[in-house]
């Protein structure tokens, strides 16, 4: 391709992005081509990568080595998926491709050769289109004078320690020796057009990644206290701005507050803030965000930074937006904090995974049983066909944390919700009652009310630990934190 085709391109998920841009009329005019070519200086294109990444990245293609001896495993970034014609959403890369890499390029492929025994990595990347480079100009969504200045395979191989390579060069790298090849497919279009790996050895890859996740080492427990913390000071903010939100700012408001201190203290929130006010509470995922904040109403707030490495926090507290629980609010929260201290204490190595969500639900049945709201006992109603206290909890008590928000999510059950809890893993506990404004079985003081506590663990030797313990949970604690917030 010559580089008046290459200016005029439009570019296809094969070149660069799903979302089609247009060249500009302008890349016609051969002054501004000839003008716009020269006379630019060096440009910073420092990785700003935390310490310990690469480290960590490097600790973690080891022990993928082992699992797949003589085999090459491929593992792409990602483009940043299409938000609407010609604008993309912001990019995050591939979370496998993270761990295994710390890197966060656009479009780029890791590569793990056999080698010794082990393997030898490198790393495939576009070329920045910077000055030189037609599309330095002429393309919109690549082009360094529309995005600025990116990171070249110089600035790559030297912040993570990686031979670097042309993306253009994956073709011939992984000649002839297809079918030794294991990836993940659906991730990189030029990959999955190079080679042809079975569903199930897609699969396998994904579900080896997601196993050997489920244990952080200490590099990634200090990522997700980061988070926490960072989480922390988030909530305090959103506290503070409760006036703002009753006078007429509302959920929105506050979901802004929070989402400001994600990408000011990381990369941004981990997913999707749920701030639901009042009769909103209840609703499990309640991320429209688009109602006000009674000042007799409680706010439950589920939200968590995402740092730069991208690890999450998933934190939620639900509290009185006066700074003060009404009787029925008492009533409701103190039932969920009883399960919720009962489910932490059950967080410890050897327990059985699934035994912390046995012990939140007990205690609400039980709770539930003697409010009356059951229509059968409690041992009927934790029976496997029973279940009617799930009408008022139909979602579970907790799941693993790390890059993504509900990490591991391809790990098989017997590794996962059917093993045992071992040192090094990170999850939720987050019980909670939800009780939807037209729910007629619940006497009418209590509809509309919702609650839910929720911490990060991290499993030790010992038994577990709390990142997110700076947080109150007592009720009592509960309304002097946010009244220490309004002051």
């Amino acid at each position: 391709m010559n580089a008046e085709e290459r200016s005029a391109r439009k570019l296809d998920p094969a070149s660069g992005s799903s979302a089609r841009r247009d060249p500009s009329r302008l890349v016609d005019a051969s002054g501004f081509r000839e003008y716009v070519r020269d006379g630019w200086g060096p440009a910073d294109r420092a990785v700003r990568l935390t310490p310990g990444a690469r480290e960590a990245a490097a600790a973690h293609r080891d022990r993928l080595s082992t699992e797949f001896p003589g085999l090459r495993i491929a593992i792409a970034s990602g483009r940043a998926p299409v938000r609407s014609n010609d604008t993309d959403f912001d990019f995050r890369p591939d979370s496998d491709f993270s761990w295994l890499t710390g890197c966060n390029a656009e479009g780029a492929v890791l590569v793990m050769h056999p080698h010794d025994g082990g393997h030898s990595a490198e790393l495939f990347l576009r070329e920045p289109a910077g000055p030189g480079d037609p599309d330095f100009f002429a393309n919109a969504r690549d082009g360094e004078l529309w995005i600025g200045p990116v990171p070249g395979m110089k600035e790559w191989s030297d912040a993570l320690g990686l031979r670097c390579r042309p993306l253009e060069e994956l073709p011939v790298a992984l000649r002839g020796r297809l079918p030794g090849v294991i990836a993940v497919t659906g991730v990189e279009p030029m990959l999955d057009a190079l080679i042809s790996v079975g569903p199930v050895q897609a699969a396998a890859l994904r579900r080896t990644v997601a196993e050997l996740r489920r244990i952080k080492d200490d590099w990634e427990i200090g990522q997700l206290q980061a988070a926490v913390d960072a989480t922390v000071l988030g909530f305090a903010e959103v506290a503070g701005e409760l006036p703002a939100a009753i006078k007429g700012g509302g959920e929105r408001w506050l979901q802004g507050t929070f989402d400001r201190r994600a990408r000011t203290s990381g990369n941004g929130v981990g997913y999707a803030s749920i701030v639901a006010a009042g009769p909103h509470a209840p609703v499990l995922h309640w991320v429209r965000a688009d109602g006000g904040v009674p000042d007799d109403s409680l706010l439950l707030l589920d939200a968590g930074v995402e740092v730069d490495t991208l690890y999450t926090a998933d934190v939620t507290r639900t509290f009185p937006v006066n700074g003060e629980f009404s009787s029925a609010q008492r009533q409701v929260y103190d039932l969920v904090l009883k399960a919720h201290i009962a489910s932490m204490a059950e967080v410890k190595p050897g327990a059985d995974y699934r035994e912390f969500h046995r012990t939140a639900m007990r205690v609400l049945a039980e709770g539930l049983h003697d409010w009356g709201l059951l229509p059968v006992s409690v041992d009927q109603a934790l029976d496997p066909d029973g279940q009617q206290h799930r009408r008022y909890i139909v979602c579970g008590v907790g799941h693993f944390l790390g890059l993504d928000v509900h990490d591991c999510a391809n790990a098989r059950a017997e590794t996962y919700q059917d093993a045992q809890l071992e040192a090094g893993m990170a999850l939720t506990v987050e019980p909670g009652l939800y009780f939807h404004p037209n729910d007629l079985t619940v006497p009418p003081e209590l509809r509309g009310i919702g609650v839910r506590i929720e911490d990060d663990l991290v499993v030790t030797p010992e038994g577990s630990r709390v990142l997110s313990d700076a947080l109150p949970i007592a009720a009592d604690e509960v309304e002097q934190w946010v009244r220490a917030q309004l002051r």
